[in-house]
């Protein structure tokens, strides 16, 4: 062999290396060249976009260290899911009654919500909602020298409630005649109007009020109530049915191998 034709035999023998190796870049987590998770109509190839509102501990709360820059039971649940899937979480921030009505899901902001959020008849009008998670009460918080033993004692006080809530359902139809309802969009409002005494009670999910009366000993839980709540994760009506089947099937797969178990009792177990 001449020393041009092994120069030619080595340059195209890189070539052919470098072809395969750009070819190979291109393939996707299966090594078909096909994105994970192609068959749920992702918001992102590859990715689980997930919307909620936070804070909202211990469901959903910002957490720096966290791979998805958030934490909590309904962050931690959805994770497992996302890796079930193969796809990497994304979370983005939103109001909840936006959430809650259906409307960042059918603009196709994101494929899923994720923010505490009861399943009712009023929201499956708009929303699809994949297998119960989570059975909740509702709860009323008020500070230690509020006065305020009941919810009949929230005559002439200010009853803060979330906006599209189930809480502010409730506080409506069982609020004492002459309560004053003030409206949050959301905790990360709630709690600091009472804190800075803006409003006298909050009444909302028990698990959120219960959190508080931990992080301050100067509030307390004055009620709780039975109200046969459950959460559900969201989907756009009439969209994503795939990927809610998917979900369903992950939950189930999560509850019977103890992950599921496991991740409630790091947040809830007394």
């Amino acid at each position: 062999m001449t020393r041009r034709l092994a120069l030619s035999t080595a340059m195209a023998a890189v070539a052919a290396l470098a072809l395969a190796a750009c070819s190979g870049g291109d393939a996707g987590a299966d090594g078909t060249g096909t994105a994970a998770g192609s068959e749920y109509d992702l918001v992102a190839a590859g990715k689980l976009t997930v919307c909620t509102d936070a804070p909202y501990p211990p469901f959903e709360y910002e957490d720096a260290n966290a791979p998805s820059g958030y934490s909590g039971f309904d962050v931690d649940i959805t994770q497992a899911i996302a890796d079930e899937l193969g796809l990497e979480l994304t979370i983005q921030d939103v109001a909840f009654d936006a959430l809650q009505s259906g409307t960042v899901l059918k603009a196709g902001q994101c494929d899923m919500g994720m923010s505490a959020i009861t399943i009712t008849e009023e929201r499956k009008a708009n929303i699809d909602f994949a297998d119960a998670y989570y059975d909740s009460l509702q709860s009323l918080l008020t500070s230690v020298d509020s006065g305020i033993t009941s919810i009949d004692d929230l005559v002439g006080k200010r009853l803060g409630v979330q906006q599209g809530s189930t809480g502010k359902m409730y506080a409506e139809e069982n609020a004492p005649e002459g309560t004053t309802f003030v409206e949050y969009s959301g905790d990360g409002e709630l709690w600091p109007a009472l804190q800075a005494r803006q409003i006298d009670a909050i009444l909302q999910d028990l698990p959120v009020n219960l959190e508080h009366t931990r992080a301050d000993a100067n509030y307390v839980l004055v009620g709780e109530y039975d109200t046969g709540e459950q959460y559900g994760f969201a989907f756009a009506k009439g969209e994503k049915t795939a990927l809610r089947e998917a979900v369903n099937a992950a939950l189930a797969a999560m509850r019977e191998d103890g992950r599921y178990q496991e991740i409630y009792d790091s947040y809830f177990a007394e």
